[in-house]
Parts: structure tokens; sequence; C-alpha cells
């Protein structure tokens, strides 16, 4: 597989020196990868992010991985994250029992669609680099429950997520008992997350809704800052049928008097999430108006970005992410921090522009369009709705050059997954329909009756495990030869792509 080299007409500058510097610093290039292909010189993606894995395994430590396994079963005990009472009642009566621990930090609060966790993972980036202490919270998890609550950059270890379901246990069963019905798992773990980010301390949290706003268990903080990532079509069986409803649901994290940082949206979603903020007496930034991505070009490893801020324009930025959508990610990212700071409302000035540069260039979104293998490459992306997959399948054609694209596709049975096998195929030569280990996975034989009708009899392939569908889908990518630029994608689902990353790191 090769990636489209950058651009050979930059201008000779100290910004792109300085670029250089950060490619050759956060880029592990083997010149044993290049290959000569088509007459061009081309270089093999990376596999995996280069600063080491950021998903956290199992615990070394039998002890500790027994301690681990027994908190996950008392947490599995509980209602899990599609079936749910939309209401804030249980989680503040927790917080209140717990002395609001939520209450004690500064939040950035991130609702929307699509592209939450990678723009909570830059925003956590971005203050890192300021030498803040930060919190994130963000679900669902790609392989290990721990990566939700993350502390200083990093997932929280595996001694302290158990030490902290134990110290708040007692508070949640006397919470329970007051209740008609238990706290949710999701509700549990975000009280563990409030809990942690207090006694660390952090000095701001960053935190993404599970699902909505108004009634998400995330919605007892009061965000300083509250994040709109792109609405589309998706849960709408519990937020709406339309971007504007969905956009009503969302618009409840917008708090008294906050910043509230828009990507770009569909008319009828901005409208209602614009009367929000001038209810609440909110100050609006828009992607598009106030900040926005003012150019891109595909670079080795990722893309070179050039982005207006609220407090000016900031050159030379490398994203090690691919895609059009992860460089907007970028910039409501880089807005939302400089809101934080005073941007545009205290004071007009930029951040320090290498500061920027260096966060952004250490920033890593696992499941994101993540190479996690060559020879031939495999890509997976979580994409789950076809919103997503649209943004995947143009990432894809822009950052990779793929002859042959083989899909893997494993999806929940509650999506809309014509959607999103129609945006992907154009781009994918075969599917290889299949499941992962969920009881929500949707089932194989029902995914390929719809694969089937999108993609013809001929071009799709059932493999009900997904070790199988895996070893079939890089079977007929390595019939094309070693170098001749075939791949495969993993997709339609975060449990989907989080077994397959496990599976293929360890092959």
């Amino acid at each position: 597989m090769s990636e489209q080299p950058p651009s050979s007409d930059h201008p000779d500058s100290d910004d792109f020196a300085d670029f250089d510097g950060i490619v050759g610093a956060e880029t592990d290039r083997d010149p044993d990868l290049a290959v000569i292909e088509a007459g061009s010189r081309t270089l093999r993606a990376q596999a995996g992010p280069p600063q080491g894995d950021p998903v956290p395994t199992r615990p070394a430590d039998p002890e500790v991985d027994k301690a681990l396994r027994e908190v996950e079963q008392e947490l599995s005990t509980r209602w899990g994250e599609t079936k749910l009472e939309p209401s804030v009642q249980r989680i503040a009566a927790l917080m209140d029992v717990l002395g609001e621990p939520q209450r004690s930090y500064p939040s950035i609060h991130i609702t929307g669609t699509n592209g939450k966790t990678s723009t909570a993972r830059m925003i956590e980036s971005l203050l890192g680099a300021f030498e803040l202490r930060t919190g994130r919270y963000t679900s669902p998890h790609v392989q290990m429950i721990t990566e939700r609550i993350s502390l200083d950059g990093a997932p929280i270890d595996a001694e302290r997520f158990v030490e902290t379901y134990r110290d708040i246990k007692p508070y949640v069963e006397m919470v329970d008992s007051g209740q008609e019905f238990r706290l949710s798992f999701f509700e549990v773990l975000t009280g563990m997350a409030y809990a942690a980010f207090a006694d660390a301390p952090v000095d701001v949290a960053v935190v993404e809704v599970g699902m909505g706003g108004t009634w998400d268990a995330t919605n007892v903080i009061d965000g300083s800052v509250a994040v709109v990532t792109p609405i589309s079509l998706d849960h709408t069986d519990r937020l709406g049928t339309t971007p504007a409803e969905i956009a009503g649901e969302k618009a409840g994290v917008i708090k008294q008097g906050a910043t509230v940082i828009l990507a770009q949206q569909p008319v009828d979603a901005a409208q209602v999430l614009l009367k929000k903020a001038v209810e609440a007496d909110a100050t609006v930034a828009r992607e598009g108006m106030e900040f926005g991505v003012v150019s891109r070009e595909v670079a080795v490893g990722g893309q070179l970005l050039t982005l207006r801020g609220l407090g000016g324009e900031y050159e030379g930025v490398f994203l090690p992410l691919y895609g059009a959508h992860q460089a907007h990610n970028a910039a409501v990212a880089l807005a939302a921090v400089e809101a934080f700071f005073g941007i545009g409302a205290q004071h007009a000035r930029p951040l320090d522009i290498d500061t920027v540069r260096r966060a952004f260039a250490s920033t890593a979104s696992p499941g994101r369009l993540e190479v996690v293998r060559r020879s031939p490459t495999v890509v997976l992306d979580a994409a789950h709705n076809p919103a997503g997959a649209q943004a995947a399948a143009e990432g894809i054609r822009e950052a990779f050059g793929f002859s042959r694209l083989i899909g893997v596709v494993g999806a929940s049975g509650d999506k809309d997954v014509r959607g999103l096998l129609e945006a992907f195929e154009p781009i994918l030569a075969e599917i290889v329909v299949t499941a992962n280990s969920t009881p929500r996975s949707m089932d194989p034989d029902a995914l390929a009756a719809i694969a089937v009708e999108v993609f013809g009899e001929e071009r799709v392939v059932v493999e009900p495990r997904l070790d199988d569908a895996l070893e079939a889908a890089i079977t007929l990518a390595e019939e094309e030869g070693e170098f001749a630029g075939a791949g495969v994608l993993v997709t339609g689902s975060v449990i989907t792509v989080g077994e397959a990353r496990l599976l293929l790191r360890k092959g």
C-alpha cells in the first residue's frame, strides 16, 4: 500500500523547516519500506501511532487483572449503554453523596454525532502541551475499559481504576437503594471519572457525552466551553429523526454564559443550537466564520494544516491523522482550547505556535483510519453511521493509493446499515461481512442480505467469525501480490474495530 507523497511545492520557509523536523521526530520512517510503484517513489504507511500504542493492554500482574475482571463483571450486571431511562436524577444523586466532585475543576463538554472522541483527544493534547493537568472521559472504548478515563493524556492504570470503583461503590449502592432504577453501567463509569479527576486533581476535564446531551449522564457538569461536532442521524430512536430534533437534545450541554464552539452543521441543526445559545446568553464561535481550516494537504503519515483560530492563523501544523474530517476536528479543538484560555473574549493574541504544533503532532486517535498492519496494509475505522462512513471513505481516497480495497464489516443491528454500506461501496472491491462478540452485533446472514443488494452477490463473502473474516480479507488482498497496493478496511462498529485491533496486533 502506498501513501500519496507530500506536495513538492512547499515554500522554502522556516515554518516548513520546522514541519520537516516535526515529521522527522514523530514518524519512524524505515527506508526499507520505500518501494518503487508505478514509476513514482512512495512510502508505505506507518503501522500504528508514532509514539507507541495509546491503547492499554490487560494488566501483567495476575492479581490486578483478576481484580479488574471482577469490576468489569460487576459493571456488566447493570444496564448497558443502549438501555437507559432518560434522566440525570440518578447521576445527580450520586454526585451529591460524593460531595459534587465534578464542581472542583472547569470542564470542556463535547457533544455531536461524529468526531467527538478524536476532538476530545486533540483538546487533551493541546491542554497538556500548555502544562495543564487534564482528565479525559470518552466512550466507548476500543479495547480496554480503562481507556475511557484518562489522566495526564494516558489511560488510568488498572490499579487506580479498581481503587476508584471500590471507593465509590458504597455510594453507588446507597443511590441504587433510593432510586426506581439502579445506576447504569455508563452512569457508574461517569461517577468514577468525575471522582478520579477530583482526586488527581486535574486542572481541566475534557468530557464527551455518551448520547445526546440534555439527559446524558455527563450533563451534571457546567462546561465553560461547550463543543458541538457535526450532527447527523444516529440513535434516531432516542434523539429524534431529523438533525434539528437531535440538535435539540444535544443543545442541553450549552450552559448559562458558556462559550459554544460549533463545527459545521446542517442548517436546521445550526438554527436550534444558535437559539439555545441565545437563551443561555452564551458566546458562539462558528466554524467557517470565526475559525476554520484555511488549507490542508496530504503529507506522509497524516496531513499539513493551516488553521484559523479565534486569535489568528496557525501555519505548518502537522496532524498525524487522515481525512478532511480530522482537519475540521483539529480546527474545532483549537478553537475550544483558545476559548478556554479566554482568546476571543478577553484578548485576541494566538496561542504559542510551537506548542500548538507539538500538541497536534503527538495526537493519536485509535480506530480512526488507523493503520495497524502492512503487507497488505490493514486500516481500522470505527465508522458506524452513514456520515462517519462517508468521511472515512473520502479520507481513504485522499490519503491512500490502494489499487484494490477489501472491506471487513461487522455492524450493530440498530444502525443504518444500508446507508453505511452504500457510503463504502464505491471504494470497496469486495466485502467480507462478519460479526463481533456482542449481542448487539447484526447477524452476518442478515448483514449479507443487505450487502448483496448494495454490492451484488459476487462481491460479498460471509464469515461469521471475525478472525476468519480478517484472514479471508487479507488473503483476498494478497492475491494482487506484495507490491500491488491492495489493502483491507475493517469497519462498521467500534467494537468490531477494537476486537480486530486486538487480533491483528497480537498476530
